[in-house]
């Protein structure tokens, strides 16, 4: 697994969290090719993930970084964490994201920290049940976080004054 983050000219953070290499059998012996797994964001609220494969390594990463800015969504921040308690379920695996008071830190395992790096989330607990894969992980994430409603957004949706 590679943990390399970097800012590209647009200034967005793009960290390759998984490079999977698959051998199919030819008459020439074994041809290869190459699967990635990017995580994009802006560290201020948008974040993105794209899978591309190819059979080199770096137009696999650029496919994965192409279909990741594609698929950036907006999520709600308050103080550098998030505002209310979610759960994301994808598949096998089922990510539990907690707001943290500030100075927490992100305690999360390797796949859902790079998601919340790449968003801006500063202070956040994380639990993962089930599932160790790192797609799968990602994408139980995003499910969780496209969850998240802020205060606002509540009071506007339901047409009612929260106390």
């Amino acid at each position: 697994m590679s943990n390399q983050n970097n800012v590209d000219q647009n200034g967005l953070i793009d960290r390759v969290l998984k490079i999977k290499r698959c051998a199919a059998v030819v008459k020439g012996g074994r041809r290869f090719s190459f699967a990635a797994l990017v995580v994009v964001g802006d560290g201020k609220g948008s974040v993105g993930y794209g899978y591309g494969k190819a059979n080199e390594v770096p137009p696999s990463v650029a496919k994965a970084q192409k279909g990741a800015n594609r698929a950036m969504i907006k999520i709600p921040l308050v103080n550098g964490t998030i505002p209310h308690a979610v759960s994301g379920r994808f598949g096998a695996a089922h990510v539990l994201l907690m707001p943290a008071s500030p100075g927490t830190g992100i305690i999360a395992g390797q796949a859902v920290r790079s998601v919340c790096e790449a968003v801006g989330i500063q202070d956040i607990l994380t639990k993962s049940f089930r599932s160790n894969n790192p797609t799968v992980l990602i994408k139980a994430t995003f499910d969780a976080l496209s969850q998240l409603r802020t205060r606002e957004d509540v009071e506007r949706l339901r047409g009612v004054k929260l106390s």
